[in-house]
């Protein structure tokens, strides 16, 4: 009598995988477990919340305190940590939450990183310690409400020397952090010598300055950006960035995290990837996962193209920023090909989520709009391109 065979069990789904060329196994033994801390943070502590303070508009500060158990502060532009690991943390933050990865990016990149470069080792020594630690946190003060692509033709705010002090004039806009945090890092045209100086302003203790949230965004709305107002703010010498004496060194801290703009934007389509392979895993119609079909299958292939594409590009910009020789066309490059691609990836992975893909719950909704963001700071994508023009045919197409 024949032996009745049992069918056997279905083999278990591919778990997504927003890695498929291993970008990450580059990293060492100890970098790679830097790496596992910051995703399990981000998977265990901001994931869950994150959505509704999206709807909020409000920041989590709960997260403050697991975050300086993180214990990655110390990493970053001017400071420590190769750019591969850097680049990677953000990438990784910006997989769960591109608002969180701003407001770290902000502080630890922006804020840190002007005092990292441009500062005094008293400078150094008195602010980064506070700041590694999350004790003291930054901002970058440098759009303003009638200047932004701009910025490198003429700021309109002002700063006069004022015997051991300094007299800050202007408005800034759009100002990431700027609501909540310690100091901002402002930047002003000196009426002296018509140069671009940065100051380290102390927000809580400086007579003058005053800051208004910035509401009804549609993008990043976890970010806290703030519109700021100087009037007659008077901030000592020795607050004066010492090695920021024109826009050329504003534009060299610019170049540094502007890489990290581009890791981030390869973060959100990492992020939207891995959503949109789960969600076609699951989700039903017709009476099988719609992951079964064709053509939401090419969708999944064309959003790991991009995103693998843009992966492989931001690894050799990290090798070249390793040897010193990142430029700003390089940079620009990075960052414009990889926030152009990331509209191409959420806007697919919104399609292969439906109607469901436009609310906050599934968080592809978020990312959505988010991305939006990436794609226009640090410099637009318009802006970008003609630095990569100028760099290819010698003419330079800027006013």
């Amino acid at each position: 009598m024949a032996t009745a065979i049992k069918p056997s069990a279905p083999k278990p789904l591919p778990a997504p995988n927003g890695d498929f060329y291993g970008i990450e196994q580059t990293l060492n033994a100890e970098e790679l477990a830097i790496l596992q801390k910051v995703r399990a943070f981000m998977d265990e502590k901001v994931a869950p919340i994150i959505n509704d303070y999206w709807v909020r508009d409000a920041f989590p500060f709960e997260l403050i305190e697991p975050l300086k158990a993180l214990g990655t502060g110390h990493l970053g532009i001017g400071r420590g940590g190769s750019p591969m690991l850097t680049g990677l943390m953000i990438m990784e933050m910006t997989r769960i939450d591109p608002s969180f990865a701003t407001f770290y990016g902000v502080h630890t990149g922006l804020s840190m990183g002007s005092i990292a470069l441009l500062g005094s080792e008293e400078q150094k020594q008195k602010w980064l310690p506070a700041m590694e630690r999350f004790e003291k946190i930054g901002c970058f003060a440098l759009t303003e409400p009638l200047v932004g692509s701009g910025t490198g033709g003429g700021l309109t705010t002002t700063a006069k020397r004022d015997g051991d002090s300094w007299i800050l004039n202007g408005e800034k806009k759009w100002i990431g952090n700027a609501t909540w945090c310690d100091i901002s890092i402002v930047w002003a045209r000196d009426l002296d010598d018509n140069q671009v100086k940065g100051f380290i302003v102390e927000n809580k203790t400086t007579p003058g300055f005053v800051v208004e949230k910035i509401e009804n965004k549609m993008a990043l709305k976890v970010v806290q950006n703030g519109h700021i107002t100087m009037t007659d703010c008077r901030v000592p010498e020795a607050n004066r960035l010492q090695k920021a004496n024109s826009f050329r060194d504003t534009a060299f801290v610019l170049r540094e995290t502007r890489s990290g703009v581009a890791w981030m934007a390869t973060g959100v389509q990492m992020g939207a990837y891995e959503l949109a392979v789960k969600y076609a895993q699951q989700r039903l119609q017709f009476g099988k996962p719609i992951g079964a079909f064709q053509m939401m299958q090419d969708l999944l292939a064309k959003m790991l193209g991009n995103l693998t594409a843009c992966q492989s590009m931001m690894y050799r910009l990290a090798e070249l920023e390793e040897s010193g020789k990142l430029t700003d066309q390089l940079a620009s490059l990075a960052k414009a090909f990889t926030t152009q691609r990331m509209r191409e990836t959420v806007a697919w992975a919104r399609e292969l989520h439906g109607a469901n893909g436009i609310i906050v719950d599934n968080s592809i909704g978020r990312l959505f709009s988010d991305a939006e963001a990436l794609y226009s700071y640090e410099g637009t994508f318009q802006m970008q391109n003609l630095i990569i023009g100028k760099a290819v045919t010698g003419f330079s197409a800027f006013v």
